[in-house]
């Protein structure tokens, strides 16, 4: 017997408060899995020195490994995808945090060359999904109309984990010696094993679908997953829906070019931030450090909460170009000797490249539904990760060539002007069309 379906009016009030429920109970702890997955994945930023230092690990060897982490995070991105549209978020959300929590820990034990290639490895597979599975899930519960600033608030993470994880990991550095471990070993640890404790947690936590939120009224419940049930219907009735539809699709490696250009500017960046620090204070890694290395993340906070606000509707593939041009901008300043010079322009760049990202991804959730939604977001993102492991050895490579530190930050200012160049290119429907669908 169909459930009864509720007055308009009704159901319009019934949804938004829904939907405001629904952001005050998932966005917060979803910001906080963010947080620490992020953390875990470049707090190796910080151990850099101190484990160079202590393992006679080469800036080669640093770059290579540091990379290797998106190669098993590549590979396993789509079938992890798949299997948490299969089996829930609930469940695979928590089994990726405890697995990667727990390897995270045992980067402690990264003494050798060898030992640090696999842990990052590793560290990779355990975490691939986790992303794309989160931008997935959200699709379940928010209307394209709000997505853009729910996205937004989800990229939170990348500058929180920055902005408190700086100074902790600086701070968890600073306990060298203690009980016979390295800093570099105590922040591993305690970082690792943080990510699983809530990674358990998340498993009580999280609600996979609307119809399933026995913290929302009946009413409530029904209004939500209806909206939900009817834009997934219209996705599927004008998109892909199934993997090999997805694979036929037009523009869906375009998207992946976008994607893979702007990761290789995120992680150039990230992986280096906090030794290129400590280069400007003439500092080694500790909380002070941690500190000032916060500040570009402070300034890409509130970009992230401003710009996709702004840069919406028929305005998001030009407002997106135009701030990957002001981060390109940025980056091909940051490498200036003054301390003050260089760190507001890391501070534009970061803001920029971590502000136009929920902008992006606003185009492939509203393109793809089903199984080709898990599977094309999980693809996206795999491929254009796949930039986070360029991203460290093409710095290096530039810096070694030419001699001169401030060649890599070039190399990353050219990638992101590459973006740009790449999203003005990508077609949109008309205006008539479903608002933010990308065409052929």
């Amino acid at each position: 017997m169909p459930e009864p379906t509720l007055p308009t009016s009704e159901a319009a009030a019934s949804l938004d408060s829904a939907l405001k429920k629904a952001t005050r109970r998932l966005v917060p702890f979803l910001l906080l899995l963010y947080v620490l997955a992020f953390l875990d994945r470049v707090n190796v930023g910080f151990a850099k020195v101190a484990m160079m230092a202590d393992t006679g690990l080469s800036a080669a060897a640093y770059a290579f490994g540091a990379g290797l982490f998106f190669v098993g995070y590549a590979l396993l991105e789509v079938p992890s995808n798949l299997i948490l549209h299969r089996v829930g978020a609930r469940r695979w959300l928590a089994r990726i945090m405890v697995t990667w929590g727990v390897i995270s820990a045992a980067m402690m034990h990264a003494w050798s060359d060898t030992v640090f290639y696999v842990m990052r490895l590793l560290l990779g597979a355990a975490e691939a999904g986790f992303f794309p599975g989160v931008i997935l899930y959200l699709t379940y519960w928010f209307p394209a109309a709000q997505r853009g600033r729910i996205l937004g608030m989800f990229y939170f993470g990348a500058p929180l984990a920055f902005i408190f994880g700086g100074p902790v990991s600086g701070w968890l550095m600073e306990m060298n010696g203690w009980l016979g471990l390295r800093g570099w070993q105590w922040m591993f640890l305690i970082e690792g094993l943080l990510a699983s404790i809530v990674g358990v947690w998340a498993y009580f936590y999280l609600t996979d679908r609307p119809a399933q939120a026995a913290w929302l009224p009946p009413e409530e419940r029904q209004a939500l997953q209806m909206a939900m049930d009817a834009e997934e219907a219209e996705k599927a009735a004008s998109g892909p829906h199934r993997v090999g539809d997805l694979l036929r699709s037009p523009g869906v490696l375009h998207l992946c070019l976008i994607y893979f250009l702007i990761q290789i500017s995120v992680y150039g960046v990230i992986f280096a931030l906090p030794s290129q620090v400590e280069r400007l204070l003439g500092k080694s890694a500790g909380l002070t450090v941690g500190l000032v290395t916060a500040i570009p993340w402070v300034c890409a906070l509130c970009a992230a909460y401003a710009v996709p606000r702004v840069v919406r509707g028929q305005r998001r593939k030009k407002g997106a170009v135009c701030v990957l041009l002001i981060a390109a901008i940025g980056l091909a300043l940051a490498g200036q000797p003054e301390a003050v010079v260089a760190l507001a322009a890391l501070s534009v760049a970061a803001a920029g490249f971590i502000s136009v990202q929920p902008v992006f991804w606003t185009f492939p959730t509203e393109r793809f539904s089903g199984a080709a939604a898990a599977g094309g977001i999980a693809l996206i993102n795999s491929i254009g990760n796949l930039g986070g492991f360029c991203a460290p050895s093409l710095r290096e490579w530039a810096e070694r060539t030419f001699e001169s530190n401030s060649a890599g930050l070039w190399m990353l200012a050219a990638s992101t002007c590459l973006a740009a160049v790449a999203m003005s290119l990508l077609r949109t429907r008309p205006a008539a069309s479903r608002a933010g669908e990308v065409s052929p």
